[in-house]
C-alpha cells in the first residue's frame, strides 16, 4: 500500500456511484475503485450473515488490489456488518448512515421524513440513530421497497417512477414533513424527481457530501493522502451483467470508467 493507492468503494448495486462522485469531486487526486455486487442487488431482501459474507469477500478483493480504505457505499450494508469489517481490517473503513441528525437540525414545521430501503429502516442501528437525534421532533418512516430496481434500470423519469414517488413522498407531505431524508445512496440518482414532488419548501437531505468528508478526515488522520498534483483514476468492477453496468457507468459517472472483472 502506498499513497497512490485506491480508495475501495463498493455496494449492492450503483447507488454508491453517488458517493464514488462525491469523493472524486473532494478528493481529484484519489483513485477509485468501486465494485457493484449487482449479481446480489439488492441487499434489501437478504439475511444480515449473507450481507457480511459479501461485505467481507467485497473487501478481500479491494484489499488485492491495494485499496488504502474501504467506503461501504450501502445504507442497509453499513447497519447490516460494518462493525464487523472494522474489527476484521486495519485500514479505514467508513459507512453510510441516513441524514437524521442534519434533517432534524433544519426542519421547520418539527416534522421530518425518512425515505429507505424497508431492510434499513427496520434495524436497530437505524432505530438508535432515530432516537439519539429525533426527541423533539416527529420522525416519519418510509419505506420504498421499489426505488431500487428502477434506479438499477436506469429508469429515473417514467410514468412508474413518477407514480412510485408520489405513492412514497405524498404521505410524508400529508403529515407536514417539511424536510425529507434520502436514506439509500441509490436515490440521490433520484433527488431532482424527488424534490418535483415534494415541491419547492420542502428540504432534501443527502449525505454523500458528509460522507466525502470523512473519507478525507480519515485519509489525512492516517497520512494516507495521494500527492495533490496529481489527477486521480477511476475504475469499476461489477458481479453482474457487463454490458449492463457499462451502461450505467457511462450513464452516471461519464465515458471513460474503466471496467475489470471481478476476481
Amino acid at each position: 500500500m502506498n499513497l497512490s493507492s485506491p480508495i475501495g468503494i463498493f455496494d449492492s448495486g450503483i447507488g454508491g456511484l453517488s458517493v464514488a462522485r462525491a469523493v472524486r469531486e473532494r478528493l481529484p487526486g484519489e483513485d477509485i475503485l468501486y465494485v457493484a455486487d449487482s449479481c446480489h442487488a439488492p441487499y434489501g431482501d437478504k439475511a444480515d450473515d449473507f450481507i457480511r459474507d459479501r461485505m467481507h469477500a467485497i473487501t478481500e478483493v479491494l484489499l488485492s488490489r491495494g485499496a488504502k480504505a474501504v467506503v461501504v457505499a450501502c445504507n442497509t450494508a453499513t447497519t447490516a456488518a460494518i462493525a464487523q469489517l472494522r474489527d476484521s481490517y486495519a485500514i479505514p473503513i467508513i459507512g453510510v448512515e441516513p441524514g437524521v441528525k442534519p434533517a432534524v437540525e433544519s426542519t421547520r414545521s418539527g416534522v421530518v421524513g425518512v425515505l429507505a430501503t424497508p431492510r434499513t429502516l427496520q434495524t436497530h442501528s437505524f432505530e438508535s440513530l432515530a432516537a439519539r437525534f429525533s426527541s423533539n421532533v416527529k420522525l416519519l418512516v418510509q419505506p420504498c421497497p421499489r426505488l431500487v430496481h428502477q434506479i438499477e434500470a436506469l429508469d429515473f423519469d417514467s410514468v412508474i417512477t413518477h407514480d412510485l414517488l408520489q405513492e412514497y413522498v405524498s404521505p410524508l407531505l400529508a403529515e407536514g414533513s417539511d424536510t425529507i431524508v434520502l436514506g439509500c445512496t441509490h436515490y440521490h440518482f433520484l433527488a431532482e424527481q424527488i424534490a418535483a414532488v415534494a415541491g419547492p419548501d420542502v428540504t432534501i437531505i443527502s449525505t454523500q457530501q458528509a460522507v466525502a468528508r470523512e473519507v478525507a478526515r480519515r485519509l489525512e488522520q492516517h497520512g494516507l493522502l495521494a500527492a495533490g498534483d496529481r489527477e486521480g483514476l477511476a475504475g469499476f468492477v461489477s458481479t453482474g451483467d457487463q454490458a449492463r453496468f457499462r451502461t450505467q457507468v457511462d450513464t452516471l459517472w461519464g465515458e471513460g470508467g474503466m471496467i475489470y472483472p471481478f476476481s
